[in-house]
C-alpha cells in the first residue's frame, strides 16, 4: 500500500463508499461537459477558421478565451467547495452553459464570439471545480481522474472524428450544437448520482493546513501540471494545421485525430486498472519518455503513418499522466479543496498553450512549435516526477 493511500484511509474514512466504477463514469460525464471544448479545441479553432473566415490568432484567442474563463470559474470554485450543495449548482451552471452555445450559433463577430465563449468557460470552470472536489473525495482519485480523462477522450475522439468535415458543410454551428449535446447529457448523469455530502456536516472533511515540506510537493504538482497542459494544448489547437502544413488531407487527418483519441483511452483505463498499486514515480517516468518521444515524431507529421502514431502516443501519455497529477493533489488534501486548485492550474495551463501557439504560428512556425513545446513538457517532467517522489515516500503519510 502506498503512502498516499495510507494518508487517504486516516483523512477520508467515508469515501470508501464511493469507490464505484459507475459512479466515477457518471461524475466523469458531469466534469467533462465543463470543458468539452478542450477535447474539440482542434476542431473548434479550425473551424472558425475555415466556417467564419476567423485569422489563425483570433481563432486562437477564442480558445484562450474560453480557457482563460475556465480558469477564473476553477479559482472561484476553490472558494465555494464546502460551502454549497454542488448539485444545484452544477445544474444552474450547465443549463446556463447551454444556454451560451445556442446563442454561439449566431455569432459571426470574432470579439463577440471571445466575450461569448469567455463566459461560457466561467461558468464551465465553476462547475467543474465543484466536481473535481467530489472526486478528491473518493477512495481512489487516481482511478477517478482516469475515467474523467477515459470519457473525455472517448467523446473527444468521436467528436474529432465528425465534426471537421461537417463544418464546411454545415458551419461552425456545428461545434457549438455538440458542446451543448453533451451539457445535456450531464444533466441527466446528476440525476442518477446519488446524494454526496460535501458541505458542513457529519460527512464533511475539513480542509487542514499544509505543513512545510508538503507546501514544495505542492508547488511541484501544479508546476509540473501547469507545463504539461500548455505544452500539449499547444500542439493540440492547431494539430489540424500542422498536418495540412505536412501536406495531409483534411480527411485523413480527421479520421487520424478520431482513432488516435480513442485510442488513448488506454492510457486513462490503465490508470482507472492499476490506481496506486505501483506508486506513481515508476509509472510516470515511463509515461515521460515516451510523451517526449511521440512528441518529437510530430517532425515527421509529412508521414500520415507517423503523424498518427505521434498522435496515439502522446494522447496515450497524456491520458495517463493528468490522473495522476490530480491523484498527488488529492493525496495531500483529502477536503477536495487543493484538487479544485489543480483544476485551475490545469485550465491557465491549457489556456496559455493556444494563446502562445497562436502567436508562434503567425508565421507558420510548426517546427519551432514542436520544439519548444519538447523544452516546456522535459521542464514538467523534472518538476512531476521529484513530486510523484516525495509522495511516494514514508514520510509524505506524516
Amino acid at each position: 500500500m502506498s503512502a498516499g493511500t495510507r494518508h487517504r484511509e486516516q483523512a477520508a474514512g467515508p469515501a470508501k463508499r464511493l469507490d464505484s466504477l459507475w459512479m466515477y463514469a457518471l461524475l466523469a460525464l458531469v466534469a467533462t461537459a465543463g470543458f468539452f471544448y478542450v477535447n474539440l479545441m482542434a476542431a473548434i479553432v479550425d473551424g472558425l477558421v475555415t466556417g467564419l473566415a476567423f485569422s489563425n490568432a483570433q481563432a486562437g484567442m477564442v480558445g484562450a478565451a474560453n480557457t482563460y474563463g475556465a480558469t477564473a470559474g476553477a479559482l472561484i470554485a476553490v472558494f465555494l467547495v464546502g460551502r454549497l450543495r454542488w448539485k444545484p449548482a452544477v445544474v444552474v451552471l450547465l443549463a446556463a452553459m447551454i444556454g451560451i452555445d445556442l446563442l454561439s450559433t449566431l455569432v459571426h463577430a470574432p470579439w463577440l464570439m471571445i466575450a461569448l465563449r469567455g463566459l461560457d468557460g466561467l461558468l464551465g470552470g465553476m462547475a467543474t471545480g465543484l466536481i473535481y472536489a467530489v472526486m478528491a473525495r473518493t477512495a481512489s482519485p487516481d482511478r477517478a481522474f482516469g475515467m474523467l480523462l477515459a470519457v473525455q477522450f472517448g467523446l473527444g475522439g468521436l467528436g474529432m472524428m465528425l465534426l471537421p468535415p461537417l463544418v464546411p458543410a454545415l458551419g461552425a454551428k456545428i461545434l457549438f450544437l455538440s458542446l451543448a449535446g453533451v451539457s445535456c447529457l450531464a444533466l441527466l448523469a446528476i440525476l442518477a448520482i446519488p446524494r454526496i455530502e460535501t458541505g458542513k456536516g457529519a460527512g464533511s472533511i475539513a480542509y487542514q493546513p499544509i505543513g512545510t515540506r508538503k507546501r514544495l510537493t505542492v508547488s511541484l504538482v501544479m508546476l509540473g501540471l501547469f507545463l504539461f497542459q500548455a505544452a500539449n494544448m499547444a500542439l493540440l489547437a492547431f494539430i489540424i494545421g500542422l498536418g495540412e502544413h505536412a501536406g495531409l488531407s483534411r480527411a485523413f487527418i480527421g479520421q487520424a485525430l478520431g482513432w488516435a483519441t480513442w485510442v488513448a483511452i488506454l492510457g486513462a483505463l490503465l490508470v482507472v486498472f492499476m490506481g496506486e498499486r505501483f506508486g506513481r514515480f515508476q509509472p510516470l517516468w515511463i509515461a515521460f519518455v515516451l510523451t517526449l518521444v511521440g512528441t518529437v515524431g510530430f517532425y515527421g507529421s509529412a508521414s500520415g503513418a507517423i503523424y498518427f502514431i505521434a498522435n496515439v502516443g502522446t494522447g496515450i501519455t497524456w491520458s495517463f499522466v493528468v490522473p495522476y497529477l490530480f491523484g498527488m493533489a488529492s493525496s495531500i488534501d483529502a477536503s477536495g479543496r487543493l484538487t479544485s486548485l489543480a483544476g485551475f492550474i490545469s485550465h491557465l495551463g491549457l489556456a496559455s498553450g493556444p494563446l502562445a501557439a497562436g502567436l508562434v504560428l503567425g508565421s507558420g512556425q510548426f517546427h519551432f512549435l514542436i520544439t519548444a513545446a519538447l523544452a516546456v513538457l522535459a521542464a514538467s517532467a523534472a518538476a512531476t516526477l521529484l513530486a510523484a517522489r516525495r509522495i511516494d515516500s514514508p514520510e509524505h503519510a506524516r
